[in-house]
């Protein structure tokens, strides 16, 4: 069905990466997602090193496709959870919050292929000219840390700019974003929201059904004053948030505020303090269930969109 460039670059079956998310993107959600024929990413985030191998160890166990991990650049592990990816022998790295640039020729000596997440133009064609394998273009709709430009302003600027693959992100998580995502020049898709609401990712049922419960004004960005924009679930903390913010809080302050606030909800379930950190496509999201069975029919309606599309598009 695919004939994807980077189909071929990551050994995969369908051109859709999940997203490295921290605290919810672990061995059990990220082998699921490669055994369904996708590519599963381990999300690092914070982890110290020896908490990342054993999640690696654990992928392993668990299926033999190739998978990733996903590593915030600004994490206080970062060295040390670079040398476990290479001790590894990692397939695929993902980047995020910063410039990747120093480890890629110790990736590339294992055969890794390095693909950071972006979010502007200029900083995609300086991360392609020191020898990324591809782009993930992330629009401001997805969950967590965003940037300012939507996937459909960014993604067909980035394909115009750079010559190696650009994959979307941002506000897909069905048949039709996919088929828009390529219509916009993107040769696969990364999707994070729609993979947690599985029976696979181990976030907390609350979290889950908080995307459920989304609608698609649900979420809001809090950060833009610190400079640190993440888009979240509206909720007690985000009231707090805006409400220190508007009464002149310092940017540190309000950092401490969403310090530890994920892992408060992802884990620990509590929805109203804690950070839920989702995309606006949430609101697509009505049920939970089997990687397997989200593939499925995300790929099973691919056809009909394509039909849709030249049912409504005389092209003569």
């Amino acid at each position: 069905m695919f004939n994807s460039k980077l189909c071929q670059l990551l050994n995969i079956k369908y051109p859709i990466l999940q997203g490295g998310m921290a605290w919810v993107a672990t061995a059990e959600l990220a082998a699921a997602v490669s055994n369904a024929g996708g590519l599963g990413v381990i999300g690092a985030g914070h982890m110290p090193a020896d908490v990342l191998r054993n999640e690696i160890q654990k992928t392993k166990a668990m299926t033999t496709k190739p998978f990733g991990v996903n590593i915030m650049l600004m994490s206080p592990f970062v060295k040390d959870v670079m040398q476990v990816v290479i001790d590894e022998r990692v397939p695929v790295v993902t980047t995020g919050a910063g410039n990747p640039g120093e480890y890629i020729p110790r990736l590339k000596e294992i055969g890794a292929k390095v693909i950071p997440v972006v979010a502007s133009v200029a900083l995609a064609k300086r991360l392609e000219r020191i020898g990324v394998d591809a782009i993930i273009a992330e629009g401001m709709e997805s969950g967590g840390h965003v940037g300012e430009v939507t996937t459909m302003a960014l993604v067909p600027q980035i394909v115009d700019a750079v010559s190696v693959p650009v994959i979307a992100a941002g506000g897909i998580g069905d048949a039709r974003g996919i088929v828009a995502a390529f219509a916009l020049g993107a040769q696969g898709v990364q999707i994070g929201t729609r993979f947690v609401a599985s029976t696979e990712c181990i976030a907390h049922p609350n979290y889950k059904e908080a995307i459920l419960r989304a609608k698609e004004r649900s979420t809001v960005v809090t950060g833009l004053s610190t400079g640190h924009p993440v888009r979240v679930i509206a909720n007690k903390l985000t009231k707090e948030f805006f409400r220190m913010e508007k009464e002149g809080a310092t940017p540190e302050e309000l950092d401490n505020l969403g310090a530890g606030k994920l892992k408060i909800a992802a884990r620990e379930g509590d929805v109203q303090h804690g950070s839920v950190m989702v995309g606006q496509v949430a609101g697509l999201v009505n049920d939970i269930k089997p990687v397997a069975d989200i593939l499925d029919e995300i790929i099973q309606g691919l056809p009909k969109v394509i039909t849709g599309i030249n049912t409504n598009i005389d092209a003569k």
